[in-house]
């Protein structure tokens, strides 16, 4: 909201966009750097795996070891934790860390259209945009 009296017209948020963008290009997500405080990542693994199952342990490590993106999809701490210290533009959005095809579901709105979404918020969490 610009003020306590109206809401921002499509066109206002269009024109803040634009400036966050200008400030906050795409182009300064292509390349990312460690940052030199960069947690451990193994470090990080046995601590978020402390209130883990410890008997389905082996299971998960021995999943995260088939490739590249099994291992960080195992490892959920560690990107956000890298993406922490990536550019942001300040816009917030409720973020889902659990998107895959299971939660998301067909809904009708109240003029009766059919709209396609997210339907599991059990791991959101607010976060930026980016």
């Amino acid at each position: 909201m610009l003020d306590n009296e109206r809401m921002a017209t499509i066109q206002e948020l269009q024109e803040r966009g634009r400036a966050l963008r200008e400030q906050v290009p795409r182009g300064s997500h292509r390349t990312w750097t460690p940052a030199p405080s960069r947690p451990d990542p193994i470090g990080l693994l046995q601590e978020q795996d402390k209130n883990r199952l410890q008997h389905l342990l082996p299971l998960k490590y021995c999943r995260m070891l088939k490739s590249y993106f099994s291992f960080m999809r195992g490892m959920a701490a560690m990107m956000a934790a890298d993406l922490a210290t990536t550019p942001v533009t300040g816009l917030q959005v409720q973020l889902c860390g659990d998107a895959h095809l299971f939660n998301f579901g067909v809904f009708a709105t109240p003029e009766r259209k059919l709209v396609f979404d997210i339907n599991d918020f059990d791991e959101t969490y607010p976060g930026p945009w980016e």
